[in-house]
């Protein structure tokens, strides 16, 4: 039987090594390469958008590392709480110069996929879960499985919500309790699910 990884919680200081995890976890996440078709340079862009994102959030208290066995982050879980899931206009327009030398001439179609999503999430009370990635070269292990089950017990058996462009997560979100609420599409770019958890509470 394998032994699950350790997980911790996330710190300030995890970010640079978070945002190169979740870079090379997205690598060829459908959605993100609709926004950066070249493979060429995806990997930096990539890079800058997880550091946007990380730097964007100003708690990451409700984020989860899974570490290999060498203490390095193999796996990162980006929940957000209950209420919190938006991206609140004032943080977008404070990162606006950021955005754009993230996104360059992808920003618009960008934009169009954000208000897509938001249009989209669930508006029940719930934990989201923003991204959930592991280190190309430590998939295959169970980590993507271990820090769903150590989000769950965060969550404390309230619902929770996600949403995915890769067709092989769908089964992986399901065998731990997710269920699809919908699928849907903006536009040109991936079709997306949306899965929603119960929870204990409902």
């Amino acid at each position: 039987m394998r032994t699950p990884p350790p997980i911790r919680a996330a710190t300030p200081a995890d970010r640079p090594a978070m945002a190169a995890v979740l870079a090379d976890a997205f690598g060829d996440d459908p959605a993100l390469a609709w926004i950066f078709p070249d493979p060429a340079s995806r990997p930096a862009r990539l890079r800058r958008f997880f550091d946007l994102i990380l730097h964007a959030a100003p708690r990451l208290d409700r984020a989860q590392l899974a570490l290999a066995a060498d203490g390095s982050i193999a796996g990162v879980a980006l929940w957000r709480p209950p209420g919190d899931w938006a991206l609140p206009l004032p943080t977008l327009i404070a990162n606006l110069p950021r955005l754009v030398h993230c996104f360059g001439r992808a920003l618009p179609r960008t934009l169009g996929l954000m208000g897509a999503m938001d249009h989209q999430h669930d508006r029940r009370p719930h934990h989201y879960l923003q991204f959930i990635g592991v280190a190309s070269a430590a998939q295959g292990q169970g980590i993507g499985g271990a820090l769903l089950r150590a989000g769950r017990a965060q969550a404390d058996g309230a619902p929770a919500y996600l949403e995915t462009a890769t067709p092989s997560n769908v089964g992986l979100y399901q065998a731990h309790g997710f269920a699809v609420r919908n699928q849907w599409q903006h536009g040109e770019a991936p079709p997306f699910w949306s899965m929603w958890h119960e929870g204990e509470t409902g």
